[in-house]
């Protein structure tokens, strides 16, 4: 099945779930919809279109048009799945589409990839499917933590070294993996004679705290007693997570073994 799309067209979707649809014919009373990830028809009752009244429903869908639905009811005898565009949140209708466009995007890249090995797409998509998942959460999680951090991070997930490299290898070229950089500066001090030997624990413990997948640390000496400390991540609310539990972790550390110390972020106060 070369052409396989990574899809669950066996299954049926659970009430509650979202699901990306196309309208595909818009009637009177409602809409006749494809859901996208399952293959199947569904129906979108004008009641279930809008909380307001509903003077042209054309106003509020058109044909072709790919939205994110709410399941309100399943039936597979009857082989009939209800849906609702009102009930979708703007975050859910945001967070549906991130994750469809990233779902599309790992098919997209395990595609090359199986070309490059030999094998069909199904069978890299079941070799892989189950340590991705279990190791970094999705498909695309873990293609971007090998365009970020290389082959070495699927060998330890249990792939084989030749489907390691060729997803690495396309990972690199495809993703763009986004990086941002904080910084803040630590003051340390101890007045016990081996003072500058626990400053470093403090320091080394600090930095260890820090340690995360897809992030890295760095402290390194400004003029003492202060030390810079710079932490890359993926995004700025990681990034300042983890700069905040390496300061924490440096004070308590210090504080703990007779010493004092405080933090200021770059552009912020103690």
């Amino acid at each position: 099945m070369e052409n396989m799309s990574i899809s669950k067209d066996d299954e049926w979707p659970e009430v509650g779930e979202l699901v990306i649809s196309t309208i595909k014919e818009i009637t009177d009373y409602g809409a006749y919809v494809t859901l996208d990830e399952y293959g199947k028809e569904g129906f979108l009752h004008i009641s279930e279109v809008s909380s307001g009244w509903i003077r042209n429903i054309r106003d509020y869908i058109r044909e072709g048009e790919k939205v994110v639905l709410k399941v309100l009811r399943v039936d597979p005898s009857r082989n009939q799945i209800d849906l609702s565009l009102r009930r979708v949140t703007q975050r859910e209708k945001r967070e549906k589409i991130l994750l469809w466009k990233r779902s599309r995007r790992a098919e997209s890249l395990l595609r090359s990839a199986s070309q490059k090995i030999g094998i069909s797409l199904e069978e890299l998509y079941k070799m892989v499917s189950e340590p991705f998942e279990k190791n970094f959460g999705s498909i695309y999680d873990g293609l971007e933590a090998a365009a970020r951090e290389g082959a070495v991070v699927l060998l330890k997930a249990g792939l084989p070294k030749n489907v390691a490299d060729v997803l690495a290898s396309i990972a690199k070229e495809k993703i763009k993996v986004s990086e941002v950089k904080v910084r803040g500066t630590l003051s340390l001090s101890c007045i016990k004679p081996d003072g500058v030997l626990r400053i470093k624990e403090a320091l080394l413990k600090a930095k260890e705290s820090g340690v995360k997948r897809g992030s890295s640390v760095n402290i390194y000496v400004a003029a003492p007693p202060k030390y810079q400390v710079e932490v890359v991540a993926r995004d700025y609310k990681e990034a300042n997570a983890i700069l905040k539990k390496v300061a924490d972790t440096a004070i308590s550390v210090i504080t703990s073994l007779g010493g004092q110390g405080s933090f200021t972020p770059e552009g912020g106060k103690e």
